[in-house]
């Protein structure tokens, strides 16, 4: 049996660490390079992806925090599960800033640079609905799910991931509308609750 405390030191301190690196896409040209005014409205992408991205990181903590509370006893495979969860989760930052430097541009690439952005944000969905399905198994929880709520489950938390898909596709036909529709999926995640997988003291 693996120490719990253990995967959850190492995915906070992943976390902390993907979201504080997403502030450094940010950066402007500086002196010589136009106004001021002009680059952050050349910037306006990276600034648009970095709010959502950042929204994104934090639910998908905030989740992993709830699912991985809940857990009762930690196995390799769960390892492994989280490792493919914080590897999209590590890449959140590269996706942003491919975003940022190609959506202004328009054209190929700026499709290219959101169906990437999406594809990271369906490997991070797919990575946590793997950690959630394991958590299903029999004497795996404190509190576990009930067999007749655990599609609910599952819809909740891989309902995104359908979405992401979609995303990819839709990024070749508008990327600006492909990155509005990854918004509005973080705004509802904002808003959405899943206390069922939650400990009853947290």
């Amino acid at each position: 049996m693996m120490d719990r405390g253990r995967l959850e030191a190492f995915s906070d301190g992943v976390f902390a660490v993907a979201i504080t690196l997403l502030a450094l896409g940010l950066a402007v040209a500086g002196p010589g390079h136009g106004t001021l005014t002009h680059q952050l409205e050349q910037r306006w992408p990276g600034f648009v992806a970095y709010v959502i991205s950042f929204f994104t990181i934090g639910i998908v903590w905030v989740n992993h925090h709830a699912l991985v509370s809940n857990i009762k006893v930690t196995s390799r495979p769960l390892m492994f599960l989280n490792l493919v969860l914080l590897m999209f989760v590590v890449l959140e930052p590269f996706a942003t800033g491919t975003v940022a430097d190609y959506l202004a541009h328009g054209g190929f690439d700026a499709q290219v640079a959101v169906a990437v952005y999406g594809g990271t944000l369906l490997g991070m969905s797919v990575g946590f609905g793997s950690m959630l399905e394991w958590s299903l198994g029999e004497g795996r929880t404190y509190v576990p799910v009930p067999r007749d709520r655990r599609w609910l489950a599952r819809l909740r938390f891989t309902s995104g991931g359908f979405v992401y898909l979609a995303v990819i596709g839709i990024a070749f036909l508008s990327a600006p509308l492909a990155l509005g529709i990854t918004g509005a999926v973080a705004v509802y995640y904002v808003f959405e609750r899943t206390p069922a997988i939650a400990k009853p003291d947290d």
